[in-house]
Order: structure tokens, then sequence, then C-alpha cells
């Protein structure tokens, strides 16, 4: 596979690019009545989402390794696998947009969406074309069921 950089890295990349972004840009700034519970709301729901990703693996007894998806002993598709392919990059996005809610910048969204830009094209996509090798029909089956974020 020729994934390299580990998703929670990539994540916290993200992350400091919102920083910077929020700290540097003297514009776009936001404020508004709930701005801040919204923020720890996502995050909540972040942690749930993630929760029952790593349960559902743990349960099944596979890898999170993302990096290295030969090592997968079953395909998961119940449980919050039923509702996202993605559950944990989606997590991450909910972080994501918690703390560019938590920043207040605006423009911390296009940062967000270029997380699940790469996301899309240098992380998910190779792993896709893994577990279509591995699992043939029943991966082709799921993809076709199940949306990649929500």
């Amino acid at each position: 596979m020729r994934i390299k950089i580990i998703p929670p890295l990539v994540m916290l990349i993200f992350a400091g690019a919102m920083y910077a972004l929020a700290k540097l840009l003297p514009v776009g700034q936001f404020d508004f009545f709930g701005r801040k519970e919204l923020a720890v709301g996502l995050l909540g729901l972040a942690i749930l989402v993630m929760g029952l990703a790593l349960f559902q693996f743990k349960r099944v007894k596979t890898t999170t390794n993302p990096i290295d998806l030969t090592k997968t002993s079953s395909l998961v598709t119940k449980g919050i696998f039923n509702y996202t392919r993605n559950p944990m990059y989606l997590a991450m996005l909910l972080i994501l947009l918690a703390f560019g809610l938590k920043l207040g910048n605006a423009f911390n969204t296009l940062i967000a969406a270029g997380f699940v830009y790469y996301m899309n094209h240098f992380q998910i996509r190779f792993e896709e074309e893994a577990l279509e090798k591995k699992y043939g029909k029943a991966y082709s089956l799921y993809k076709k069921n199940t949306r990649r974020w929500f």
C-alpha cells in the first residue's frame, strides 16, 4: 500500500494549519450563541463514533492499522459501519470541526474540507483498493450499500 502517514498525524497537521490560520489571518473571526456548546457536542459525537468503531474492530479481533491492510482478519460492516464506511475518519473530521468552532475562524471550514479531500484521495482510495482485492464482491456490495463518510 502507498500510504505512509497515519491518519491521526494527518488530522494533527490539519489542526495545526487551522490554528495557524486562526492566529495569522486577520479576518474571518466569528462568534454566535452556543458556539462553544456546539463545539463540545461535536467533540462528544466524535468520541462516541470513534469509540464505537474501535469497539467493533476489537470485537472481531481485526487491526485498526490503515497502513498495512494485509493484517485485516475480517470485513467489519455491522454497528457504526452500517452507516459509514469510515467512522474513524468521520470522527477525525468532527474533531477538526469542533476545533474550528473553538478557534472561531470561518476559514477553518476550508481546511476541514481540505482534510476530507486529502483523506478521499490519499488514504481512503488506497484502502478501498486493498479491501476490494482482499474481500472482493463482499466489499463491493458493502461500498454500494454504505456511504463513505455519512
